[in-house]
């Protein structure tokens, strides 16, 4: 009998490390956008100085980090929800390939979009 080499691990450390980053750091992103700049509490950063910020090269790991991960996480939950929630379990080649090609795809977009800031 083949010994068939299992990968979960792999995803399931890119899902725990992309819950851990969007769980620390879109809440920061939505109570700043959503809820300081609006109220005042900090002044609008001008386009020239978010550009700035957004060229220097911390903050493309950062930001590509956060695409990335979260895509990742994204798609290891929507996974299993479409295999335990829906019990389509019968179509698992097919999400697989579906939820981490979209989130392998999502991640070059990302990188693409990072290195062109």
């Amino acid at each position: 009998m083949a010994n068939k080499k299992n990968n979960d691990p792999f995803w399931w450390t890119l899902f725990g490390a992309g819950g851990t980053i969007s769980a620390f750091f879109i809440p920061i992103h939505v109570a700043l956008i959503g809820i300081a700049i609006p109220l005042g509490w900090f002044a609008m950063p001008d386009y020239e100085g978010l550009v700035e910020l957004a060229r220097h090269p911390l903050s493309r790991i950062y930001l590509f980090a956060l695409i990335s991960l979260s895509l990742f996480h994204w798609a290891h939950r929507f996974r299993f929800t479409l295999y335990d929630g829906l019990q389509l379990k019968h179509l698992e080649q097919y999400i697989v390939v579906f939820c981490y090609g979209s989130a392998i795809v999502g991640t070059v977009i990302g990188l693409i979009f990072v290195l062109s800031i």
